[in-house]
């Protein structure tokens, strides 16, 4: 997979408010942060993610380009925030009051558990499965670890194990 070439204009925007909440924090805590690593490596359809124990922050390089403004703006201090919850307050709920907290009162950001850009440039093939209630897409590496015996998914509504539906076109599915 080729990666994708961040330019070095929008590489500054991000750098550029990751510093300006790392100092809001740092004022608002009476101390300095370190400066977490960052790199471009996030794949599928998340955004980012916060690498804890490595103070990292990796980000979806394909969503930034096709989101800049909006995804600088919400995704740096979302992935900035867990890191700073685990520095004061330790392992927490990734969610929870603590992170809604930092969000709000430290680093000034609306706190929205996930993004809502356009996934269709990260797409990869999905698989369809069925349980009782609806119709599930899984990804590849679930669909393979499913087929290999590896894994069982259940449906978070109605708990059935969900079953593949041996067609991978939504229309031939049978409900």
């Amino acid at each position: 997979m080729k990666p994708n070439r961040i330019p070095i204009a929008l590489h500054q925007a991000v750098m550029s408010c990751l510093r300006a909440k790392l100092r809001q924090a740092g004022d608002y805590f009476n101390t300095t942060f370190p400066e977490p690593v960052l790199n471009y490596q996030q794949r599928g359809t998340s955004a980012g993610t916060a690498w804890l124990d490595k103070w990292e922050i990796r980000l979806n390089p394909v969503l930034l380009l096709a989101n800049r403004d909006t995804f600088i703006d919400e995704v740096i201090p979302h992935e900035l925030a867990h890191l700073l919850v685990f520095r004061q307050f330790g392992r927490v709920a990734p969610h929870g009051k603590q992170w809604r907290w930092m969000m709000e009162n430290v680093l000034h950001t609306e706190p929205h558990r996930t993004h809502g850009f356009d996934l269709a440039t990260v797409r990869t093939t999905t698989f369809h499965y069925l349980c009782g209630c609806q119709r599930h897409e899984l990804t590849v590496r679930r669909h393979n670890r499913i087929m290999r015996g590896e894994s069982l998914y259940r449906c978070r509504q109605c708990g059935d194990v969900l079953r593949f539906a041996g067609d991978n076109n939504p229309e031939n599915v049978v409900e």
